[in-house]
């Protein structure tokens, strides 16, 4: 391993050192800490003390601007239903994106650069946000726009949202190159696994190493999908359930997305009978968040061997309920899980190691030497003063968009339009929900001991009056309601049906039960 160069003015070092410690600089201030304190805020006085927490936070212009505090703040006027605040500070946020877009795509080398940026502390960088973030930035922009009826805005979000991911695809590959040329030349290795100590199975447990990357999402790319046939797109939709699929394989809801596509642009029997097509997005939890973990490594000096603290970040993931089924209307809907920001903040954190490691072995040689220069020019208290300046300097960067949720379900399926009740793994929300139009999109998020619903979006009307019955033999008259259920897809497909239903919904007749061995979705013969 090659020394640092004595020539790097050890006297500019250990200023900064000792300022850094002694002052508090506030760019190393923790963001755990604060994120902790909006969710006590948020979980015992309900979300306006977790954003009065959250503001209080930011007083100069600076920091109103940064890009995590507009994230953060956005999310929680999201969850107050204030759309209009919550856009504003999505929109700040995404300024701060999109000129990391622009300088990772002119100038990518003025971000490769970061040994130096971090040489003190990685809390000192600028922070650009976490991948996965930058891409659920345009996807909360996106839900926002459907929330308020902006479907021409959401279908440009959506669109920025693909345009996004092939940005960070690109700059990634060239930071993994720059990586390792810099371990090359400082003679320091960039795995993970070099870190004695450190608890490398999270980083590659079987769900990381699942993803394809630390960035795409199926939940951005199924809900393209959906807003593109709302909108009549079918050719544009196609591609967004597909990518989904392949982004969450084996998940029902996924590929009936793409299967169904054609049955449900078409003049169904289901949109005959007046049903309303329900997409349901059930978000559960907090985001993980990031834990420092202190290191010593053995630095070489002219003189010697000197200890150094290197700190690191390990993911601590949020514990939240698994979630199941959804019941509305007497029709039930298996809920299943598209996102799980827990395993895709690991899978962030796996790419990102191989440049923290490097950053904070350069940061080890350079301290130590310090450390050793302050020794012998200043004795022992000037080993001790570098000493406690190097451990108070070294902090792993905990900066993570917080406020988001841990883990996203979805479930899809038609209901009559109406007010109807919804129950979540049996729990009954308080207040009903009105359904009406073509297609709805119906938000639930589950806040510690509440759930907070959304508003609803709707798009399209409904005939005013349902098409004549189709004729049935008086055999197949029934009184029950049941619902039928497939392992191959999550659609609810009603056989029988009571003889009560919505006040605002006209009786269906539904056709006559068909074999299990036929599709889910079929015609009337």
């Amino acid at each position: 391993m090659k020394f640092w160069p004595l020539s790097s003015t050890p006297r500019l070092w250990g200023a900064l050192l000792v300022t850094a410690a002694l002052t508090g600089c506030a760019n190393m201030a923790s963001h755990d800490k604060l994120a902790t304190d909006m969710q006590t805020a948020g979980q015992s006085a309900g979300i306006p003390a977790a954003l009065a927490k959250l503001e209080a936070s930011a007083t100069t212009p600076e920091e109103k601007a940064a890009l995590l505090y507009n994230m953060e703040r956005g999310e929680l006027l999201r969850m107050d239903r204030r759309y209009d605040d919550s856009t504003s500070a999505f929109l700040l946020a995404d300024t701060k994106v999109k000129e990391w877009e622009e300088t990772a795509k002119t100038n990518p080398q003025k971000l490769l650069g970061t040994v130096g940026a971090a040489l003190v502390s990685e809390r000192l960088k600028v922070y650009d946000g976490q991948d996965y973030e930058k891409v659920w930035l345009t996807t909360r922009l996106a839900l926002n726009r459907i929330a308020q009826g902006d479907f021409e805005n959401a279908r440009v979000d959506v669109k920025r949202t693909h345009e996004r991911e092939a940005v960070i695809a690109e700059f990634r590959a060239k930071e993994t190159v720059a990586a390792e040329e810099e371990a090359k030349s400082k003679g320091a290795t960039s795995g993970s696994k070099e870190i004695n100590g450190y608890p490398v199975e999270t980083l590659n447990d079987p769900e990381v190493l699942e993803l394809k990357n630390g960035y795409s999402n199926a939940l951005s790319h199924y809900l393209a999908g959906f807003l593109y046939e709302v909108l009549g797109e079918s050719g544009l939709a196609a591609p967004g359930y597909r990518k989904a699929i392949e982004l969450k394989p084996n998940t029902g809801v996924l590929e009936e997305g793409l299967r169904g596509l054609d049955t449900r642009t078409s003049f169904t029997w289901k949109r005959r009978q007046r049903m309303t097509d329900v997409l349901f997005l059930v978000e559960a939890g907090d985001a993980p968040a990031r834990k420092p973990k202190a290191f010593t490594l053995p630095v070489p000096t002219g003189s010697g061997v000197v200890a150094v603290s290197v700190s690191y970040p390990v993911i601590e993931p949020s514990n939240d309920p698994l979630l199941s089924n959804l019941s509305a209307a007497g029709y039930d809907f298996k809920l299943e899980k598209v996102v799980d920001v827990n395993v895709m903040a690991r899978r962030a954190l796996k790419d990102e190691m191989p440049g923290m490691v490097l950053r904070g072995m350069t940061r080890a040689i350079a301290k130590g030497v310090l450390q050793n220069e302050m020794q012998k020019r200043g004795g022992l208290l000037g080993g001790l003063i570098a000493a406690a300046a190097t451990v108070a300097t070294e902090q792993a960067d905990d900066r993570m968009w917080r406020m988001l949720p841990g883990r996203v379900y979805v479930a899809r399926g038609y209901l009559p339009p109406g007010e109807h009740r919804i129950s979540i793994n049996g729990r009954m929300l308080e207040e009903p929900i009105r359904i009406d139009g073509q297609y709805a999109l119906v938000p639930l998020r589950i806040y510690h001991n509440s759930v907070i619903t959304g508003k609803v979006a709707s798009l399209g009307q409904l005939p005013a009056v349902a098409a004549a019955p189709e004729p049935q033999p008086a055999a197949a008259a029934v009184t029950e309601t049941r619902t039928k259920t497939t392992t191959r897809s999550t659609r609810t497909t009603p056989v029988r049906v009571s003889t009560s239903t919505s006040a605002n919904c006209t009786p269906p007749s539904w056709p006559k039960p068909v074999p299990r061995v036929r599709a889910l979705f079929w015609k009337p013969p």
